[in-house]
């Protein structure tokens, strides 16, 4: 391919929207031109590579045993409202109707689709275990598309469902495609890390996603580098031991006006805020529950939700506040509250805390001196891991010192359950030809954001430094001197011979200077550059350079040895 055919246009400016590192280089590379808020071109060289990770994703797809098809995106209302989830999308989905008032939505996601597939094609346990799957767009109206790729409102995604009889067979089909992720984003170059994460409306259901660790990463991972534990924030857990404080006096009122939050009132008794316990009245499926943590940690609500059992956890307005306590928030505390009723959670470190400051209940008043064991109502029961994790906390796993990173998620597995097949009565007959409900996974791979994952592990202050199995072109030819036919016809002889060993190359033909088109090649991020030019082959060879190497290491080789040199590098 010459560069002259082609439409590669770079960008020497940063765009003025572009917030991290690799959304500045998927454009000023011209691998992709913004549309509009959250919608983009996909340019030729920016297709090459969605490409080439498509093609990835399908053969350890295929090889996994998967089968592919395509389904609709447009996807009827009726569908979504057998599983409730027309309402419960909210503003996220794209919504439109037919010129006969009929509902459809641009498809989010696909468990309601392929589960009606499957009602319809799968009966016998004899067709089962199934794994199918797609690589289609997805549809997200965004509140704020931020991040190019990252965070868009049109994405390429490989969804993929699998249908078994048992929880055995659904354990296999979840580490079957565990596994098939390994291997995809090992072969797409990324180092991407499997964590454990939150089951959301499944509970405890088995789900690990895979993130990219990077600085620009919308997600906190909890990390153990001593015994590679690593969760997202809001499954993390860690090693807690029990507060075990001495006895201590009869607690006793303190005026503390004006002081309302942990640190005003830290401030103003000149005490760090891990004396205080931290109370928040949550409402948690209609009902006010109280949540005490130590007055340095938030409560993560995610597990707050988990260990609750609720459906809906939020918290709780002020009036329903002061109505459940006697007290404004600020002031609220877990010894005697104005609803007798109210139950009383709290986080496992504060288990035999004493001498700890609280809310009284009462506005601009707190208890000092207070033990949790005498003074409130709380029971073993009403103990748990309820805080989020910060740095230097210990490692559930082996009391390591965690470490907090960033990740970008691109990609996840989930075990389902029943949830889709039993609102669809997706259900097969076993051998004794007794219908049985099936059972179900899903597995998302976010294909284009994963392009932009790889730019944001993959890249130095000159450009794009692309893994070769993913690079728009593996290698890059540099003729520098087009106009001269015995310079030209080295650089399309490499180019042949290139070819002939399957490996994709583009001549930059452009009548440029030398320094642009090397500039070019770096942005871009051509795994390897192979320079030609009049004086280069006067003094017997051709230069060839990797680009993740430093730049003064050139290799010079005669011509004839070029696309074997390059094959070995590749």
């Amino acid at each position: 391919m010459k560069w002259t055919k082609t439409l590669i246009q770079t960008l020497r400016e940063v765009p003025a929207d572009a917030e991290i590192d690799s959304h500045k280089l998927l454009v000023r590379a011209g691998l992709v031109r913004k549309v509009a808020g959250g919608l983009y071109a996909y340019m030729p060289l920016g297709m090459r590579t969605l490409r080439k990770i498509q093609q990835i994703v399908r053969e350890e797809m295929d090889r996994s045993g998967a089968q592919e098809i395509v389904a609709p995106i447009l996807q009827p209302a009726e569908l979504w409202r057998t599983t409730g989830r027309w309402d419960a999308m909210g503003a996220n989905m794209f919504r439109l109707s037919d010129r006969g008032e009929h509902e459809f939505a641009l498809g989010p996601t696909a468990e309601e689709v392929f589960t009606d597939l499957a009602k319809g094609v799968l009966n016998s346990y004899r067709q089962l275990p199934v794994i199918i799957y797609q690589i289609q767009w997805k549809f997200r109206d965004e509140t704020r598309p931020r991040f190019g790729l990252m965070r868009s409102k049109e994405f390429l995604m490989k969804d993929a469902y699998s249908f078994d009889m048992d929880a055995d067979g659904a354990d296999k089909s979840y580490w079957t495609m565990y596994h098939a992720y390994e291997r995809i984003f090992a072969r797409c170059g990324l180092k991407a890390v499997p964590v454990q994460a939150d089951g959301g409306d499944m509970g405890d259901s088995l789900t690990h996603e895979f993130h990219v660790l990077a600085d620009a990463g919308e997600d906190g991972i909890a990390w153990c580098e001593k015994c590679g534990y690593a969760a997202n924030l809001e499954r993390a857990e860690r090693r807690v031991e029990s507060a075990a404080d001495a006895e201590c006096a009869p607690c006793e009122e303190v005026a503390t006006p004006d002081a309302r939050t942990i640190e005003q009132v830290a401030a103003f008794m000149g005490l760090a805020p891990s004396a205080f316990v931290k109370s928040l009245v949550y409402v948690a499926d209609g009902k006010c529950v109280m949540v005490c943590v130590p007055g340095d940690r938030d409560v993560n609500e995610v597990k707050l939700k988990r260990f609750l059992g609720a459906k809906n956890v939020a918290l709780a307005d002020n009036g329903a506040v002061l109505a459940a306590t006697g007290a404004n928030a600020g002031f609220v505390g877990p010894v005697g509250p104005a609803d007798a009723q109210m139950r009383i959670v709290a986080d496992l470190s504060l288990k035999g805390a004493a001498g700890r400051i609280v809310g009284a209940n009462r506005d601009g008043f707190h208890l000092k001196s207070v033990s949790l064991a005498r003074d409130t109502r709380l029971a073993d029961a009403d103990y748990a891991d309820l805080t989020i994790v910060k740095a230097g906390d210990a490692c559930p796993h082996c009391g390591g010192a965690m470490e907090i990173k960033r990740g970008i998620e691109v990609g996840q597995v989930f075990k389902l359950g029943t949830k889709y097949s039993a609102a669809f009565n997706a259900v097969y007959k076993n051998d004794k030809l007794e219908e049985k409900t099936m059972i179900m996974g899903c597995y998302g791979v976010g294909v284009s954001r994963t392009l932009q994952a790889i730019i944001e592990q993959s890249h130095d202050k000159d450009g794009i430094v692309w893994p070769s199995a993913v690079a728009p072109y593996s290698v890059v030819v540099e003729l520098l001197d087009p106009s001269v036919p015995d310079v030209a016809k080295v650089a399309e002889d490499i180019e042949l011979a290139l070819e002939a060993k399957g490996i994709d190359v583009i001549v930059d033909d452009r009548e440029e200077r030398p320094g642009v088109k090397f500039k070019d090649a770096d942005l871009i991020g051509f795994p390897v550059r192979v320079v030609v030019g009049a004086k280069g082959l006067a003094a017997g060879g051709v230069e060839i350079k990797r680009r993740d190497e430093a730049k003064d290491k050139t290799r010079i080789v005669a011509p004839a040895a070029a696309a074997d040199t390059v094959a070995g590098i590749l």
